[in-house]
C-alpha cells in the first residue's frame, strides 16, 4: 500500500516514518506524483514495509485542522542484504573472535612465566606479577591477550603428574596449544617426552596446531633446539600434517613469546576445523 502524500504543498508535515514512529498528514490528501520528503516519487513508489494500518482522527496542537494518523509501523522486516550489513558492521566493531590456547608442560617448566610475559608484552595496561614471586600452579591460571582482530583466551593448566589426568578435559574446547619444556632439566626431558607424546596421541587434538618451546634458553648450559628435537623425534610421526613449531624462548626475559604468540595467532585463524568463539569487546 503506497503511502498517501498531502494535496497542497507537496511534503509531509512530519518527519518520515521510524520503527514504532506514526506519519502525521493533513486530512483530505490523495495520491500524485509529486516529491515526499525530498525523494522522488521514483524512489516513494518503492515496495514499503509489511506494517498493520491504524487509522484514528486526531487534531494537531493547536487544536486547528483535523490531522490523520495515517498508519503506525507495528512490525517491520528488514531485507536480508541489510541485516546481514548491519550484522557484519557489529561483529567488526564491537566483537573479537576468541580462541582457547592451552599451555601445557611439566611443572616448573616455566608455563605461567610465559603466560605473564604474554600479558605484558600484548596488554598494555596490564601490571604483571613480578617474576620473582611466580609458584607452582595448583589448578589453574586463565589469562587474555589481544592480538588484531583475535582474542587469545590461555588456560595455563597445573603439570605435576597427578594434575596431567586432567588435560584431556580441556582438549575438546581448545584451538592451539603450548607445549614449554624446561631446555636446563636434562633429567626429566624424557618425563616431558612422554607427556607431549600423550597430547598429540589424542584424537581430540587432531588438526589443533602445537607450538613447542624450549623454555630457559638464557641459561647457559641449557640443552639447543636440536638437541631437544632429536629427543622428541618419536612423536614426529604422531603430530601429522598439523602446524607444528618448536622454537627457542626464554620466559624470564621475554625472548621469543612475541614470535611465539604471532606464530601461534596465524595458525588458529586459518584453521577452519575449529572455527572461533564470537565475544563482544570490553
Amino acid at each position: 500500500m503506497l503511502p498517501e502524500v498531502p494535496a497542497r504543498g507537496g511534503r509531509w508535515d512530519a518527519t518520515p516514518p521510524v520503527l514504532g514512529l506514526s506519519i502525521l498528514v493533513p486530512s483530505g490528501t490523495v495520491r500524485g506524483q509529486r516529491e515526499v520528503g525530498g525523494v522522488s516519487n521514483a524512489v516513494a513508489a518503492a515496495p514499503p514495509p509489511k506494517f498493520e494500518q491504524q487509522d484514528r482522527l486526531i487534531t494537531d496542537e493547536a487544536g486547528r485542522r483535523p490531522m490523520t494518523l495515517v498508519h503506525t509501523l507495528t512490525s517491520l522486516r528488514v531485507p536480508n542484504r541489510m541485516y546481514t550489513l548491519l550484522s557484519g558492521l557489529y561483529k567488526y566493531m564491537f566483537q573479537k573472535d576468541e580462541y582457547c590456547i592451552l599451555i601445557l608442560g611439566l611443572d616448573n617448566a616455566g608455563k605461567t612465566t610465559f603466560l605473564e610475559q604474554s600479558k605484558t608484552r600484548f596488554n598494555k595496561n596490564y601490571k604483571g606479577m613480578s617474576l620473582s614471586k611466580i609458584t607452582t600452579t595448583v589448578g589453574l591460571n586463565i589469562g587474555t591477550v589481544d592480538v588484531g582482530k583475535a582474542r587469545l583466551m590461555f588456560w595455563d593448566l597445573g603439570g605435576q603428574e597427578e594434575l596431567q589426568s586432567l588435560w584431556d578435559k580441556y582438549y575438546a574446547e581448545c584451538h592451539g596449544v603450548i607445549y614449554v619444556i624446561d631446555s636446563t632439566d636434562e633429567e626429566r626431558l624424557s618425563e616431558s617426552k612422554e607427556a607431549f607424546e600423550k597430547v598429540v596421541s589424542s584424537e581430540a587434538l587432531d588438526g589443533v596446531p602445537i607450538l613447542v618451546l624450549a623454555n630457559k634458553q638464557d641459561v647457559e648450559t641449557c640443552l639447543s633446539i636440536p638437541d631437544i628435537k632429536t629427543a622428541f623425534s618419536d612423536c614426529t610421526c604422531k603430530i601429522g600434517r598439523r602446524d607444528c613449531l618448536t622454537q627457542a624462548c626464554s620466559a624470564l626475559t621475554g625472548k621469543g613469546v612475541r614470535e611465539g604468540i604471532e606464530w601461534m595467532v596465524k595458525c588458529v585463524v586459518r584453521n577452519v576445523h575449529r572455527p572461533p568463539r564470537q565475544r563482544d569487546i570490553t
